[in-house]
């Protein structure tokens, strides 16, 4: 886990002129609303974690204003940042603060309609995401995570075919050679969960933190198993192992173990961008185009100032087994360069793959 002071002295450093002292500032929000928009079904990773998130936010934003948190599912979540972009008022009152659909803007999605780095960016927060299923996925039931390989009717839920868990989800799978079927069309991460408790779907792709929350009683009743985390490799195809997750492999050491070889080629490549770029920027905090300098202001330092909130810091841990990462905006902008840049080998192995996605 990077250092959370480590990200606030960036943060601090990249906000130095943008915080001003006056009263302008200090007391924009001083008895007036803010909403903070998530763009899934409620329920989910990115409802659960606002709504942990917004309490204490309200904290550290002089006025101390009402803050409500209002769900916007559809399209994958791109239709909350479509509504920020184009019609959320321009005075500062409303925000997106949700995962985000990096694949949306990289593919060329035309329901995407404007880039990420077009937004006034607040804040992010890093994550980790991990492959779960059912143990009756694999025939005579799954005991340790090599036996995913006998799997034979694998059915993956999504949102829709670019967004973070299904095509996490989807690409773990076509790594690992396994034929799988891709149901899209859930309304969040809840909706999706329901249905792997159902038996509807048996693979699923989440946080590691709504992994070891809402899943946990899922894992306990011998119902779920955890195969593996995701972490993206360097360019010499190192990577760094978590220490603080010791329930399940990196994925590159379960490629490894059930095809002897470290994983390589073009899909991996693509994978492997997939999983840095959610990775270092899972949730984004976006204001509408056009909000008032001063309101981002506020806003930008709230944000780092309650990712390092002691209280905030306790409780998420306590809740989720590890405190949250913050993403500064330094960070932000390097994250949506390379997305920006993403190489066309790159594009082309998703589209080929997201191709595939949709067909089956």
């Amino acid at each position: 886990m990077k250092s959370f002071l480590t990200g606030l002295f960036c943060a601090a450093t990249a906000l130095g002129a943008l915080v001003p002292g006056s009263a302008k500032a200090q007391d924009f929000y001083q008895g007036k609303t803010l909403t903070v928009i998530v763009g899934l079904a409620a329920g989910g990773s990115a409802d659960t974690l606002v709504r942990l998130f917004t309490p204490h936010l309200k904290r550290h934003i002089p006025g101390d204003p009402t803050i409500v948190v209002q769900n916007m599912p559809g399209a994958g979540g791109v239709l909350a940042f479509n509504y920020i972009y184009e019609r959320a008022p321009k005075d500062g009152s409303q925000i997106v603060f949700s995962l985000w659909d990096p694949l949306a803007q990289a593919l060329g999605n035309q329901g995407l309609r404007a880039r990420y780095d077009q937004y006034p960016f607040l804040g992010g927060i890093a994550d980790v995401r991990v492959n779960y299923l059912r143990v009756d996925a694999v025939p005579g039931g799954y005991k340790q995570p090599a036996d995913i390989m006998k799997a034979q009717n694998l059915i993956v839920g999504a949102y829709g075919t670019t967004d973070l868990s299904g095509i996490l989800a989807h690409l773990s799978l076509k790594m690992l050679g396994l034929p799988h079927k891709v149901v899209t069309g859930y309304r969040g991460g809840a909706d999706v969960f329901l249905a792997m408790q159902r038996g509807e779907v048996n693979f699923h792709n989440t946080s590691l933190a709504t992994f070891r929350t809402r899943s946990r009683g899922f894992v306990q009743s011998g119902e779920g198993a955890a195969l593996a985390y995701l972490v993206a490799s360097n360019e010499r195809g190192d990577y760094a192992r978590r220490s603080d997750v010791t329930d399940m492999p990196a994925f590159q050491d379960l490629y490894r173990q059930v095809h002897g070889k470290a994983p390589e080629g073009p899909l991996w490549n693509a994978f492997n961008w997939t999983v840095q770029q959610f990775g270092d920027l899972a949730y984004v905090g976006l204001a509408p185009p056009g909000a008032p300098e001063p309101a981002i202001a506020v806003l930008r330092k709230a944000i780092a100032d309650t990712m390092n909130d002691k209280a905030f810091i306790e409780e998420s841990t306590k809740r989720n087994g590890l405190p949250f990462d913050y993403v500064n905006l330094e960070e932000g902008a390097n994250v949506f360069k390379a997305l920006s840049n993403a190489s066309p080998e790159i594009i082309s192995a998703l589209r080929e793959s997201m191709a595939a996605m949709g067909a089956r």
